[in-house]
């Protein structure tokens, strides 16, 4: 089976979040397994030096004659564990960082090259498997294409939407994809809904999110189209895996080696020593800052949770949610590290006692399979991928997204820890999970193997010409 992701970000190459480190693990898993895979990203000013180029010039395409040409494009590539990385170079991704305002646009164009440089490669996928709005168009062109996709939905809040007079020539796609049943929501092109609309199967990275995101409180207005994807059985739930290399107490560079709950002392009294911090117990949490993740929530309940624990925060992103824990890193029971710093990611997971996840909505989650697997164990909302891997007699939960419902959680969580033989049990249940990526990236092969044994899924309630290619690859 050839089988091509496209995605955005792979790690180790480029990476800002989750997307990354599930497209740096699952196609290397799914090449062991057998399948013959390729990952296609953009070149990335950051990307490193490893890539070589093997190709540039001019990408043929169909699109019309109201179109904007693509530019010239260069073509890199590298191996890894049987897997062919290809990375698509356009002008406007010759800049720092992975992600910009103008990003509608830009991959927009990375949508219209990624068939013709894979044609050009002489690729020939047997199955597309898109990931995220960045690759919705690709997904679109592909179903027009006669080729059978997969579309993951990593976070339904991100859409990648443009009003429609400037963003449908970007696409390239002919006028009858670009109705409410199609690309259109709410007068802007709307690339998440190209993924969704265009792919045999769609899948997001757990169950209870596969169920969330059709109703109103998490569908982000599409609910209804996800409703019908659910009733037309073409919506699932998979469980993202962990990278338990990378993720691993016993081997990992960072922080003092341990394999049990009483080898982890080490690696706390490292963080408290790095940190000049009291006896108190540890919380931490390793987070972009947004309100997605509930860390206002988390800084609401700083006056309470300062009474029973030390709270360390390592992340970045939203200014007021950053201004306001540098307030409170001048308190001797608080710490922030602004950023994201891998090597202090890892200390912190492997020497803190407790790790708190307040999200309003988690699409699955990796912080809290991590903290497990390092004996941290887990406070966290009852929602999405939270609930499907953190078991009831390990973690902590609550309910609603406010920060007394936070605070009674973190004050159970003392209470345990107060309870040493309850504390360490929980411990030794938390590293003695598996969030192997085996079993998931078999899923996803099974998801291939049915929908290459099915005929191409109906454009339900599009006006497709008789089914005919509308954009060329």
């Amino acid at each position: 089976m050839q089988v091509v992701h496209v995605a955005s970000e792979v790690f180790p190459f480029s990476r800002s979040g989750g997307l990354g480190d599930v497209l740096g693990v699952l196609p290397l898993v799914q090449a062991r397994l057998g399948a013959e895979v390729t990952v296609v990203s953009p070149w990335y000013a950051d990307v490193p030096d490893e890539v070589t180029e093997v190709w540039s010039g001019t990408l043929p395409d169909m699109s019309g004659p109201d179109v904007p040409a693509l530019p010239p494009v260069r073509v890199g590539e590298v191996r890894r564990g049987g897997v062919r990385f290809v990375f698509v170079g356009l002008p406007s991704f010759d800049r720092p960082g992975l992600y910009h305002p103008d990003d509608v646009w830009r991959f927009s164009q990375f949508g219209r090259a990624v068939l013709p440089v894979l044609a050009g490669l002489g690729v020939v996928p047997d199955v597309l498997h898109g990931h995220d709005w960045q690759a919705g168009l690709v997904v679109a062109r592909a179903r027009l294409s006669g080729v059978r996709a997969v579309f993951s939905v990593h976070n339904l809040q991100y859409q990648g939407r443009w009003n429609l007079p400037d963003g449908a020539p970007w696409t390239g796609l002919p006028d009858w994809t670009l109705t409410p049943e199609g690309l259109e929501f709410h007068g802007d092109v709307n690339l998440m809904k190209a993924g969704l609309v265009f792919a045999s199967q769609v899948t997001t990275v757990s169950p209870t999110y596969a169920r969330e995101i059709t109703t109103p409180a998490f569908g982000e207005g599409l609910e209804g189209l996800m409703t019908r994807l659910e009733a037309e059985g073409r919506l699932s739930g998979i469980l993202n895996g962990l990278d338990q290399e990378r993720w691993d107490p016993r081997t990992d560079q960072d922080v003092p080696s341990f394999s049990d709950p009483a080898g982890k002392g080490a690696a706390v009294a490292a963080l408290r020593a790095e940190f000049g911090l009291d006896g108190a117990p540890i919380l931490a949490s390793v987070s972009r800052l947004a309100e997605q993740k509930g860390m206002d929530l988390l800084i609401r309940a700083l006056p309470q949770l300062v009474q029973d624990w030390n709270v360390v925060v390592l992340g970045g992103g939203d200014p007021a949610l950053e201004a306001g824990l540098r307030e409170w890193a001048a308190h001797p029971r608080v710490v922030f590290a602004q950023g994201m710093n891998e090597p202090l990611a890892h200390r912190i997971y492997a020497g803190a006692d407790a790790f708190a996840m307040p999200s309003r909505f988690e699409p699955c989650g990796l912080s809290q399979m991590i903290a497990m697997r390092y004996g941290t164990l887990p406070v966290v909302r009852l929602t999405g991928g939270l609930v499907d891997t953190v078991p009831g007699d390990v973690g902590f939960t609550f309910e609603q997204a406010t920060a007394a419902d936070l605070t009674a959680a973190c004050q159970e969580a003392f209470a345990a820890f107060g309870d040493r033989a309850d504390w360490a049990a929980r411990v030794e249940r938390a590293m003695a999970l598996s969030f192997s990526w085996d079993a998931p990236a078999r899923s996803y092969l099974g998801l291939y193997a049915r929908v290459l044994s099915s005929p191409l899924s109906p454009l339900t309630g599009l006006d497709a010409p008789q089914e005919q290619a509308g954009a060329p690859a």
